[in-house]
C-alpha cells in the first residue's frame, strides 16, 4: 500500500497543479518520496490552497523547479517498486485524480489502478465496531483529518501542511486503526486510546 499525499494550487484537477507529492510505502516505512514542482503554464492558483499548504506564488512559478510531469513520472517509477501499489489515503482520490490528469497532461502512462484505501471510511468503521458513533455535523460524517489524527491519539498534522507529513501521518493512522500499533518511530510516544 503506497499512502499517498499531494498538495496543489487548488481542488479542481483539471484547472490546478501540483505543487508537491508525498508518500510513504506503508510495507516498508522507511521509503518514502518527496518531490516539488513549478506548476504547468496556464494553471489556475487559488490562494486559499497556498494558505493551506505554505508555498507562495513565485515559489510555484519558479523556472528552476521540476515540471509537473518529471515529479509525477519519479513519483510512479517509485511506486511501482514496492511491493503492493494500492494508493490510500485521507482524501485518496483527490490525490489519484491528480496525478491521473498529470499523467495525461504529460503524455505519461497511468499504471496505478484506481481501488484505492480511504482513512475516512476506514476510521468510520472501526468507530462503530468500538460501539462508538462516528461525529456528525450538517447531516454528513464530520470525521476530517484532524478528528482522524485526535480519534488516534495523534497530534494534529504540523501547519502549513507539507506532502509528505502528510503521508507519514496518514501511514501511522493506518498502522493503528489496522493493528493497533505505531508504525513510525516518530510516534512511538503516542499513546493508542483503545489500546490496553
Amino acid at each position: 500500500m503506497i499512502v499517498l499525499d499531494i498538495e496543489s494550487t487548488g481542488t479542481d484537477f483539471q484547472k490546478h497543479a501540483i505543487v508537491s507529492i508525498g508518500a510513504i510505502d506503508f510495507l516498508e516505512p522507511t521509503r518514502t518520496f518527496y518531490e516539488e514542482c513549478k506548476i504547468w503554464e496556464g494553471a489556475h492558483i487559488d490562494g486559499t490552497a497556498l494558505t493551506v499548504n505554505g508555498f507562495g506564488v513565485e515559489e510555484v512559478k519558479r523556472k528552476d523547479k521540476k515540471g509537473e510531469g518529471e515529479i509525477v513520472k519519479n513519483f510512479i517509477d517509485w511506486a511501482m517498486t514496492a511491493s503492493e501499489h494500492t494508493i490510500a489515503g485521507q482524501n485518496p482520490f483527490f490525490d489519484l485524480f491528480f496525478i491521473q490528469v498529470a499523467c495525461q497532461r504529460a503524455g505519461l502512462n497511468f499504471p496505478l489502478a484506481h481501488r484505492i484505501v480511504d482513512m475516512h471510511s476506514v476510521c468510520y468503521l472501526h468507530m462503530i465496531k468500538r460501539g462508538m458513533v462516528p461525529p456528525v455535523e450538517k447531516g454528513r460524517s464530520n470525521l476530517n483529518s484532524d478528528a482522524i489524527m485526535e480519534y488516534v491519539g495523534l497530534p494534529t498534522e504540523p501547519k502549513p501542511h507539507n506532502a509528505l507529513n502528510g503521508a507519514k501521518w496518514e501511514a501511522e493512522a493506518f498502522s493503528r486503526l489496522f493493528y493497533d500499533k505505531s508504525l513510525l518511530p516518530q510516534f512511538a510516544s503516542y499513546k493508542i486510546p483503545w489500546a490496553r
